[in-house]
């Protein structure tokens, strides 16, 4: 019912988001006298601010046509490498270029589509061969495409390192830092030559006890049959998913909202006023931040019960416990792949210590394996977008892709 009653209110909002972008749009034509009048430039940008704010919102595209790689600008184009009912393996292929390192980006399941790592990926394309999991709304893939769960994920990470090939290297930022963990070590056991030659993972919940968030006390104050109960819900009749089981994303996107609600409300504050006073690049920057942030999408309900389950309230993985179809996924296995952890220093989502304890609990890596990198001054988001990302993160990358090369 909640589904239906969401998708309901969408149609109401939609339909006054339109007249609102007309009625904003009248009050700024020269044609109409009142558009000369003291109180036109407020209307008119308050109509601006709702109208975008209750636009519905599909999947993003990445939008990359060009790239400069080594001081000059080459033709970029998108093509599937690999498809599957959850998700698709997408090359990045830039014309001309070729010799650098392969990269395999994984991008979380986590109620936002892979374009959310768009400054991931036009950064680390100057340098790398880029690959990346765009992972599909769950509502849109049919029943009978069957399930997909925590070790469906890693089962489809192994699968896109085996398409690309020997020497891959794997960037996971955030959630997706534990199921390519647990990728690398089944794969280090398993002696497969396809086995990613580094790891690098940003903002990761490896270990959730360490430093826990409001995100990580969320899921542990709470017993595991209340999220099954509360937060899972059939989709509606018109997707192609219809009566699947999911955790749908505009309740993960109400979630992050509160979590910081007067900063969103100040950013609309500010966006009203750079309207108000015909500033539309300041207020165009704060639009394309949103329309990012609210384009979310369903997450299959067995995934996400089993993320809830396994990482934030039993924590297998660093226990040493964690199982994928029916073996331990030991994190001693890894013993020749480079890990570098990545934390920011105001990471509000992630803790401090939880993604560094991946190297802690490699007992068999040597030292010469493992790095370890604090950014000051940086929150969760800013790990992977923004200018400390491109100056300051991104060359530790890769440099340590560099060193790890062969």
């Amino acid at each position: 019912m909640l589904y239906d009653a969401y998708e309901f209110q969408r149609g109401l909002l939609s339909a006054a988001s339109a007249w609102a972008n007309i009625g904003a749009g009248w009050l700024q034509n020269p044609l109409n006298p009142m558009s000369y009048s003291s109180m036109a430039p407020m209307m008119s940008s308050g109509l601006d601010v709702f109208a975008h704010a209750s636009a519905s919102r599909g999947k993003p595209d990445f939008g990359f046509t060009e790239v400069v790689v080594d001081g000059r600008t080459v033709p970029v184009t998108e093509e599937i490498i690999m498809r599957k009912p959850f998700g698709q393996l997408k090359r990045f292929r830039r014309k001309g270029i070729s010799g650098q390192p392969k990269l395999l980006i994984v991008a979380p399941m986590s109620g936002h589509y892979a374009t959310l790592l768009r400054g991931t990926v036009a950064r680390m394309m100057q340098s790398c061969d880029v690959y990346i999991t765009d992972w599909r709304d769950a509502r849109q893939v049919p029943l009978d495409q069957g399930h997909f769960d925590l070790d469906d994920y890693v089962d489809y990470l192994i699968a896109f390192l085996e398409k690309i090939g020997p020497g891959t290297h794997m960037l996971a930022v955030c959630q997706p830092s534990v199921p390519a963990y647990a990728a690398a070590a089944v794969m280090s056991a398993d002696g497969n030559p396809c086995r990613p030659a580094t790891l690098t993972m940003m903002g990761g919940p490896i270990d959730t006890r360490e430093a826990p968030t409001a995100v990580n006390t969320v899921a542990t104050q709470r017993p595991h049959s209340w999220f099954e109960q509360n937060v899972i819900h059939r989709v509606p009749a018109f997707y192609p998913g219809s009566g699947r089981r999911v955790y749908p994303g505009f309740l993960q996107l109400t979630g992050f909202m509160a979590m910081n609600l007067g900063n969103h409300l100040v950013s609309h504050w500010s966006m009203f006023k750079h309207l108000v006073v015909g500033d539309d690049e300041s207020a165009d920057a704060t639009k394309a931040f949103y329309d990012e942030y609210r384009s979310v999408c369903d997450m299959a309900a067995e995934f996400y019960l089993q993320t809830i389950e396994v990482v934030f309230q039993k924590h297998l993985l660093p226990k040493g416990e964690m199982m994928h179809r029916g073996r331990n996924v030991d994190p001693a296995a890894i013993t020749d792949i480079g890990l570098l952890a990545i934390e920011g220093e105001n990471d509000d989502i992630s803790g401090l210590g939880q993604t560094k304890a991946a190297l802690k609990i490699a007992t068999r890596l040597p030292a010469k394996h493992k790095k370890y990198l604090m950014a000051e001054s940086v929150g969760h988001y800013g790990i992977f977008n923004g200018r400390r990302w491109r100056d300051v993160i991104a060359p530790q990358v890769e440099a340590w892709i560099a060193q790890h090369a062969g």
